[in-house]
């Protein structure tokens, strides 16, 4: 077992991270303790079960890290980051804003929001793939069924979140017999075995232009799963969610008119370049808030 300190910096929202990462409340992958300020999840790392227990403090986490083996250190530290919503300082966008007549106001009400990530860049974008044209409570329960499926238990108990090379051995039956479309069990399957044999790599150190490209040439992978992937998984700090009916809805919110269309809505955000993304932050968590 190892242990990391990782300092949070001031105003860090521990709310955020306990929201995101307690989605399922059936907690196959997760278990979320906001009163004891504990997050614990299991996911593969280098085909390594592994067990990483968050405990948040004011200024601070402690992390435990248990694996059923030797998952790398670099491995480890990446998920821990991600899943502390660090990638991303939302200051520059909120000194941008400031003034701004529509998200002043909303980010006055949030300060210090974060984008909360998932632990692998793989989970995102295969969540993404999952969440796809569907509802919230129906995707959860289609990822938990994905984990059943292709993920492995921790010694703990606790499952793990599959890798590229989990999900590659699955037939196209052991997901459509269990409520996954054949259009998206088949995204799946694809997406993962371009992984797993190195055609389609993920490295979180690649332009974004590029990764861009390499995604959208996968059959089945649409500009708003590239950019929620680009979100979730890699940390981007400009990605345009204008695809997102929710980022949608909210701008119809914000600014007194109907949902835009997309087109309108790409419009819109193209104004807060580079911060896109935590324009869409913003806008997704403006939905919680009263209007005016």
């Amino acid at each position: 077992m190892s242990r990391h300190a990782i300092p949070l910096p001031a105003g860090y929202r521990h709310a955020d991270a306990y929201t995101f990462h307690g989605r399922d409340a059936d907690a196959l992958a997760e278990v979320v303790d906001a009163q004891a300020g504990r997050i614990r999840k299991g996911v593969l790392l280098d085909g390594v079960p592994t067990l990483l227990d968050i405990t948040l403090h004011a200024d601070r986490a402690e992390c435990s890290v248990d694996s059923d083996g030797t998952a790398s250190e670099a491995a480890v530290q990446d998920a821990l980051v991600n899943m502390l919503g660090l990638r991303i300082d939302p200051a520059p966008f909120e000194d941008a804003v400031r003034d701004d007549p529509l998200f002043g106001p909303v980010v006055a009400r949030q300060p210090g929001l974060r984008v909360i990530q998932s632990a692998t860049v793989f989970e995102a974008l295969t969540w993404a793939i999952i969440g796809q044209q569907i509802n919230l409570p129906f995707a959860i329960s289609l990822r938990r069924t994905f984990i059943g499926l292709a993920g492995r238990a921790h010694s703990s108990g606790l499952w793990c979140y599959p890798e590229a090379a989990d999900v590659a051995g699955l037939d196209i039956e052991q997901l459509t017999s269990r409520k996954f479309s054949g259009a998206k069990a088949e995204t799946l399957l694809r997406f993962a075995r371009l992984v797993a044999d190195g055609t389609l790599p993920l490295d979180r150190t690649d332009d974004p232009a590029g990764v861009s490209e390499r995604l959208l040439a996968v059959k089945g992978i649409g500009p708003w799963t590239v950019n929620y992937a680009l979100l979730r998984g890699w940390g981007y700090a400009d990605c345009s969610l204008h695809g997102d009916v929710a980022v949608r809805n909210a701008i119809g919110r914000l600014t007194g008119g109907a949902r835009p269309g997309m087109r309108e809505a790409e419009a819109f955000l193209e104004a807060y370049r580079p911060h896109r993304t935590m324009a869409a932050a913003y806008l997704w968590a403006s939905l919680n808030q009263p209007t005016g």
